[in-house]
């Protein structure tokens, strides 16, 4: 099905109040307890929207549009709009900052044991991940931002308050989460014969050649970034790895752990308990927590939010430092996934982690830190060409844009989805070791191709993009709840892949609902972008320019010139407005040309008719 951003988010803004809002009282229960993460998540379905779609701004309410203004008019009964969601903030920090005035990023119900005898303890729900900081660093700057509109429109003194007091509270939660991803960014250094790094080669060497040179090749393609490691990553290292990393002989990964992780230095000048507290995560990168944690990054590093100057001198530091991070691990999962002359070692799906691990999924994340990177550089087509075999590949792996067989394997991508073991969460409260469930393989794929399309310049491969987008959108779509309140939002997975293989879901899971929404808001960016001059396009525009000029001169040498001149005059515009725009817009040079040609068709045949009546 077509894609269409507006009418596909208002109707989740419609589906949400029908599910959320009873007139009184906004629900935050969905298709498990409600904890922090989930909170994010159903506030970003409609803060994020309403801060990176201008027709969608809900800051002012004499500006709010039409159709905007009908979705959400049950949230605006009592007061209008923008002060309601002044409440819905005030009331999400009140439910996630803790008894001490902490923020809490709790995980609570999405985290799950991997022993099917024992339930999590209770103090192992307080655990926080990963998740939670960075969905945090996108709310809480998308309700910066809203609030810095809103008090500009706002008249009301008490209002104004309302409004500082509710932007000091989201000003320390981001800052809370973003020294939480600092001290949640680790390196592990990997010697060449252990099986981690027995297992690093082997995805590295596609082409059989001797470790040694493999060895030798990782350390000269990642001398930058090592060296960028040592020197400008002060948190997170401890000696021994900053003296590994002096050993061009060891391999090495950079990333984010699930958690803050165990050993991490503090952050000296922050004063909340997060910058200080030890942490215990197993210190070693996790595929999809770095994923998630470049995500956050990118929407707090934005243009949007630094056009505000959101930031104060503390979180401009830990900005820096973020940042820092960000650009070294899309560097290295990027040169990781195209590494050495030959095969890309993405393309041998699936992917092998270090730790003997495997999965399409695994495949899908690398695929999604290189697109990424590809958004923050500039993408050749040799890159995007390669970069649409893979996501075909994965789609129909994934049963995206294929049949699923009965007791299909493909199926356990999305239900219940790939458990990513939480190292180091067994020693808490003596409980069990944790896991958490990622089940949006679709959401991911959807966005990251939508994210290549907008780069392409290749007119073919943006097509294959924009096919394999609406493919996945089908696929998605089928997935939405069919009934009860929560009608129109996520997960029901029994409209994909049967009740064979799930249970008919009517209550919401914001996890996937939120993550729909991003990639509704990533296709208006596709559109909203101006298209490349495709190539082929300027060749036709060129051909219709001068075939209609050429009859232009040809008309203009007729013995009836003179009595056709003032007519011509306006043939003759249209061909100087389209070569003017040839370079910037060949589309509309064919319009202008093809305008041209047809006003002197009507010429050529009125002169024709004129000859036979003589």
């Amino acid at each position: 099905m077509r894609i269409q951003p507006r009418q596909q988010i208002l109707d989740i803004w419609r589906a949400m109040m029908a599910t959320c809002w009873d007139g009184r009282q906004w629900s935050w229960d969905g298709i498990v307890d409600r904890n922090s993460i989930s909170d994010t998540e159903q506030l970003l379905c409609l803060l994020y929207p309403a801060t990176e779609i201008d027709n969608f701004a809900l800051d002012n309410p004499g500006r709010i549009e039409g159709d905007v203004r009908v979705a959400l008019e049950p949230l605006g009964y009592d007061e209008p709009i923008p002060s309601a969601i002044v409440s819905l903030l005030e009331n999400y920090l009140r439910n996630n900052t803790r008894d001490d005035g902490q923020p809490d990023f709790s995980a609570g119900s999405y985290l799950e044991s991997a022993d099917p005898e024992r339930e999590p303890t209770k103090v192992q729900r307080t655990i926080e991940v990963v998740d939670a900081y960075s969905m945090s660093l996108t709310l809480c700057s998308a309700g910066l931002r809203f609030l810095r509109a809103y008090d500009a429109a706002a008249k009301s003194t008490s209002t104004k308050r309302r409004i500082e007091t509710l932007a000091a509270g989201l000003s320390a939660r981001l800052t809370a989460a973003m020294a939480g991803l600092i001290r949640s960014f680790t390196v592990t250094a990997v010697a060449p014969k252990s099986p981690e790094g027995q297992a690093m080669i082997g995805m590295l060497n596609q082409t059989g050649r001797p470790e040694r040179m493999v060895v030798a090749d990782f350390t000269r393609t990642m001398d930058r970034v090592r060296a960028r490691l040592r020197s400008g990553v002060d948190i997170g290292l401890d000696d021994a790895t900053r003296d590994a990393l002096d050993d061009e002989h060891m391999l090495f990964e950079c990333g984010w752990s699930w958690g803050i992780i165990r050993g991490a230095a503090p952050v000296a000048f922050i004063e909340d308990a997060i910058a200080q507290e030890p942490g215990i995560a197993n210190p070693r990168p996790s595929l999809y927590f770095t994923m998630t944690a470049l995500d956050g990054i990118n929407d707090l590093l934005s243009p949007r939010a630094g056009e505000l100057a959101l930031l104060d001198e503390k979180q401009h530091l830990l900005a820096q430092a973020l940042r820092t991070r960000w650009e070294l691990a899309q560097r290295y999962w990027s040169t990781i996934a195209r590494f050495g002359s030959g095969s890309w070692p993405l393309e041998d799906i699936p992917w092998r982690t270090a730790d003997g691990e495997q999965s399409d999924y695994f495949s899908l994340l690398v695929s999604a830190v290189l697109v990424q990177d590809l958004v923050a550089r500039t993408a050749s087509d040799d890159d995007l060409t390669r970069a649409v075999t893979i996501f075909d590949e994965l789609a129909a792996r994934g049963r995206i844009i294929r049949r699923p067989l009965r007791g299909d394997p493909a199926v356990a991508l999305h239900t219940p989805g790939v458990r990513l073991p939480l190292k180091g969460s067994e020693a808490i409260d003596h409980g069990p070791e944790l896991e958490w469930v990622a089940s949006d393989f679709s959401a991911v794929l959807l966005k990251r191709v939508l994210q290549v399309a907008g780069l392409s310049n290749n007119v073919a491969t943006r097509d294959k993009l924009m096919e394999l987008a609406k493919f996945t959108m089908d696929h998605v779509v089928a997935r939405s709840i069919c009934s009860g309140a929560a009608k129109g939002l996520w997960d029901d997975l029994a409209g994909v892949f049967g009740p064979a293989e799930a249970e008919r879901e009517t209550r919401p899971s914001w996890y996937m609902t939120a993550r729909i929404v991003e990639c509704l808001v990533a296709a208006e960016r596709t559109y909203r972008s101006s298209l490349p001059n495709w190539p082929e396009l300027q060749s036709l525009a060129l051909t219709l320019l001068n075939t209609a000029e050429h009859r232009y001169n040809q008309e203009m040498l007729n013995e009836s010139a003179d009595t056709m001149a003032y007519p011509l005059e306006h043939v003759e515009e249209r061909i100087d407005q389209a070569r003017k725009q040839i370079r910037d817009d060949a589309a509309a040079t064919v319009v202008h040309a093809l305008e041209a040609l047809r006003e002197l068709e009507k010429f050529a045949t009125a002169r024709r008719d004129a000859a036979r009546s003589v």
